[in-house]
């Protein structure tokens, strides 16, 4: 039996910000139980619900030094789904009412995450082979355990993987402060280790450490090993190419299932959502205040409304776009000034454009099965499950050409009558219109065509158990079998 833990600042259904949550919380149900055993240890936060607090058992507490400092570390426990998740518990760090802060709090808070990690290994009895740690949050877990935690045989040879959910996000702050916080001794604060550009950064360390680096897609893993794409760590994951590979995300096909959505009007499958999946456009168009018109193509928007997702592209071809016989839906939150862009144009073209500036599980299911074709026209997109979830509902993606969009939506092809999708390459707004107006085209003109691209679209299988054979393989080949 193979023993892997995941370590990671949010799991679904306990805490989730974005998509690492599904990813931690999600995919490790779907491993082959007979030969490997995964549990998963993320923070106790005081945002938690009451009704998971409610279910976890104390299991046991202890004191480990950090920095300066003292820190009490309670550890508690659920089962849920089948899968163990520990707790750990330390009301000066969790307490927020959210998840994240701001550094340099929320350095102090991972780095006490990452060492507690390593420290309740003896005292729950579990020691993995290998411990998987997902983003900065969790960085310094290869650190501290190629670090003082050496001088324990307990923790001689448990092997670390590191995956990239985004590369953005790194846990940086001034080389002073961060020696302060984590303890580490100034071995490690040089440049091929976790100095980068004259300040300590986390996940830079957790790269340099990790036995293997992962990332969320194929084409990201190539992506970020060039200066566009590498964050200023481009260096480096060239330099670790060898053990750097990119595995694409799944999602939950039992949550995101037309045929049995609950949040629906009409639920459908492949072979009944030429009549029933009009249902949903129709009900949609009728609470959102749109013109009811079942023959209109609908696009759908559910997202973070920040630049990496590409709004400065739609923000530019808005009034254009809307000279078209199309409706826009758009859900989410993100930047002021994104959020009053779609505010701007509902009013302007109310009837047509429908801004829904919050966000809601049930909602963002209803635009995914309501809509024709789903906009994603990102910058950069490691992975992105949005694209999956619109596939899964028949919804048609229009993409850019980068990340694990690229990986995911294959684009179409008239002359071969291959396709999933319509794509285009170059950043550019222009280039995005052209294509939207292409596959309007295609929606208005060659109903049957687009059909047929319905069809292949909802026949694909990005569930999460297609990732599971991969990261098995990849946990074989660390282990060393």
């Amino acid at each position: 039996m193979k023993r892997i833990l995941f370590a990671t600042s949010e799991a679904v259904p306990f805490i989730k910000t974005g998509g690492l949550a599904d990813v931690a919380g999600s995919l490790p149900k779907c491993f082959d139980k007979r030969y490997f055993d995964i549990r998963v240890i993320l923070p106790k936060y005081a945002c938690m619900k009451q009704e998971w607090k409610d279910k976890m058992e104390y299991v046991t507490h202890f004191y480990m030094d950090l920095g300066y400092k003292n820190c009490y570390v309670g550890v508690l426990q659920m089962e849920y789904d089948g899968i163990q998740f520990y707790f750990i518990d330390n009301e000066y760090y969790f307490s927020g009412p959210k998840p994240y802060d701001s550094a340099p709090w929320d350095l102090e808070k991972f780095a006490f995450f990452s060492k507690a990690v390593l420290s309740v290994l003896p005292v729950i009895g579990f020691r993995p082979d290998i411990i998987h740690c997902h983003d900065w949050q969790t960085g310094l877990v290869p650190v501290y355990l190629h670090d003082s935690f050496q001088q324990n045989q307990f923790f001689w040879g448990i092997k670390t993987i590191m995956t990239i959910h985004n590369l953005k996000f790194q846990g940086v702050y001034d080389v002073k402060t961060i020696k302060e916080i984590t303890g580490l001794s100034d071995y490690y604060f040089t440049p091929d280790k976790l100095e980068a550009y004259k300040d300590g950064n986390f996940l830079k360390g957790g790269i340099v450490f990790a036995d293997a680096v992962t990332t969320v897609s194929n084409t990201y893993a190539d992506e970020i090993k060039t200066p566009f794409y590498g964050e200023g760590l481009d260096g480096l994951l060239r330099a670790r190419s060898n053990s750097l590979r990119g595995i694409v995300n799944g999602i939950d096909y039992t949550d995101f299932n037309p045929e049995t959505d609950r949040n629906l009007t009409a639920c459908y499958n492949a072979a009944t959502f030429r009549k029933e999946k009009v249902k949903n456009k129709i009900q949609l168009q009728r609470d959102l205040g749109l013109e009811e018109d079942p023959k209109a193509m609908m696009i759908g928007i559910v997202s973070r409304l920040t630049d990496q997702k590409g709004f400065d592209l739609i923000a530019y071809i808005m009034d254009e776009l809307c000279q078209d016989s199309v409706q826009i839906v758009a859900l989410g939150t993100g930047d002021e000034r994104y959020e009053n862009m779609f505010r701007h144009f509902d009013w302007k073209y109310h009837g047509k454009v429908s801004a829904q500036i919050y966000y809601d599980e049930s909602m963002s299911h209803r635009i995914y099965a309501a809509s024709d074709a789903f906009l994603m026209p990102s910058l950069f997109e490691p992975c992105g499950l949005s694209q999956l979830m619109s596939l899964r509902y028949g919804t048609l993606p229009i993409v850019r050409e980068t990340g694990g969009l690229k990986d995911t939506v294959e684009p179409y092809n008239e002359f071969e009558g291959t396709g999933t999708g319509f794509s285009f390459s170059n950043y550019n707004a222009h280039e995005m219109l052209t294509t939207i107006r292409y596959a309007e085209r295609i929606f208005y003109d060659k109903k049957r065509e687009w059909n047929k691209m319905v069809d292949r679209a909802m026949a694909k299988d990005f569930s999460w158990g297609n990732s599971a054979r991969q990261y098995e393989e990849m946990y074989n080949w660390l282990i060393g079998e």
